[in-house]
């Protein structure tokens, strides 16, 4: 029996109370929501930061509110964004890394079309130097992969050496301008994943079950949460991130499986412990 990792993404940067009344925003709201998801079997939580507007931020005092009122409750994995904030500079987007130190972090392999109306950059001078950043300052990268040329620009940081074997990956299937949430689409990225890393998948909104589905089906990890899916059912809005996290988990033992604490998820992982 496999041990399954879920990922609870509970705010992103876009996501609003219009679009779900329980999507949590502030440092408080996030904090008593990932606990929440803690005990219904998350063990990494993906943060995101909001301001006082309720607008995407990088800003790293929300970051660290946020991950002391967390590790006051639980021993969950937080895993901190380093985009959300179009208008951030290279240097805001790292500055909460050399701060705190998370266990884990976000680094999208490429730039790409966003949603149809912007440029979603990841230049590739800051990808190099956020690489390094996070060797120093012992942070594991999460490869977020939007497409098939994302996957390959990992393989050229890997030889480049800005990233480290193993490599941790997870597909984002769904978003306008990257490839689109289908199980085939899942299935040709993991085809051209090499062997020996490890790997979670996510697909938005309509695409949230199948692509867990799938995920679990091919033995990956797994990630839920309002960032990238409000509603549990058609034309039914989740009424918490645990609700999601805990069918995930229902999902995960109908298959075999059962879900990963949070030191099982970091043996998995290859954290430092």
């Amino acid at each position: 029996m496999s041990k399954l990792i879920i990922t609870v993404a509970s705010t992103g940067a876009w996501p609003s109370k219009k679009d779900n009344p329980a999507i949590p925003l502030t440092p408080e709201e996030i904090a008593a929501d990932v606990y929440e998801c803690y005990q219904a079997g998350a063990a990494v939580a993906h943060l995101h930061m909001r301001d006082d507007e309720g607008k995407g931020t990088m800003s790293a005092d929300k970051f660290e509110k946020t991950v002391k009122l967390i590790k006051e409750k639980c021993n969950i994995i937080l895993n901190l964004t380093t985009s959300g904030d179009l208008n951030a500079t290279d240097e805001t987007r790292q500055a909460h890394l050399k701060r705190l130190r998370p266990e884990l972090a976000s680094y999208d392999c490429g730039t790409m079309n966003w949603m149809n109306n912007s440029v979603f950059m990841n230049h590739p001078k800051f990808l190099e130097e956020l690489g390094m950043t996070m060797q120093e300052y012992g942070v594991k990268p999460e490869l977020e992969i939007f497409d098939a040329g994302m996957l390959y620009n990992s393989f050229y940081y890997l030889k480049k050496g800005v990233l480290k074997a193993p490599l941790h990956y997870q597909f984002v299937l769904g978003a306008a301008g990257g490839m689109t949430a289908t199980v085939k689409n899942l299935v040709f990225l993991h085809g051209l994943m090499p062997e020996g890393n490890t790997w979670s998948a996510l697909g938005i909104g309509k695409g949230h079950i199948p692509i867990m589905m799938a995920a679990i089906a091919l033995g990956g990890h797994v990630r839920v949460g309002m960032e990238d899916n409000v509603f549990y059912g058609p034309n039914e809005l989740a009424k918490s991130n645990a609700q999601l996290v805990e069918r995930a988990g229902n999902f995960i033992k109908l298959a075999g499986h059962e879900p990963a604490t949070p030191d099982e998820a970091r043996e998995i992982l290859g954290l430092r412990v």
